[in-house]
């Protein structure tokens, strides 16, 4: 993972998962790090002992886009909720990944938010669709 310093320079994307995918958010990451962009993942950049919500809102508070994948049991955190509408409210681009639902499962789902109703939804299969756009924003800003 990219270090603080080099995120101030870099396009960060803050990487949202509830704790039960972590391995597959690392993943995610090292593409993204793979396409020149630092991301923040919360293991990685959040020191043990450290204040856990004041690290994470100011990397959200850093970050250009927020890429969060939305999983059964991650719409049950209040942490990957409470991430998102920062995002929202900062008006970044939210990037959402589907793993073990699909976008029309989760549009009918009950108290799914308008703002992501509203969105595109990528499958996590379609990953490379918003890589290869990541990449390209990456290169417009290098």
């Amino acid at each position: 993972m990219a270090d603080e310093s080099s995120s101030t320079t870099k396009r960060l994307a803050f990487v949202s998962h509830s704790g039960p995918d972590t391995w597959v958010a690392k993943q995610i990451a090292r593409e993204i790090e793979a396409r020149g962009a630092a991301p923040f993942l919360d293991e990685a950049q959040v020191d043990a002992g450290a204040d856990f919500e004041e690290d994470i809102l100011d990397f959200l508070q850093r970050a250009h886009e927020l890429v969060v994948l939305l999983t059964p049991w991650a719409l049950e955190r209040p942490y990957v909720w409470a991430e998102i509408g920062a995002a929202w409210g900062r008006r970044i681009p939210i990037v959402a990944l589907l793993l073990g639902i699909t976008a029309s499962e989760l549009q009918i789902r009950p108290g799914i938010p308008v703002l992501l109703k509203k969105r595109d939804l990528l499958e996590l299969n379609d990953i490379e669709v918003y890589l290869e756009q990541l990449a390209a924003r990456v290169q417009r800003e290098g």
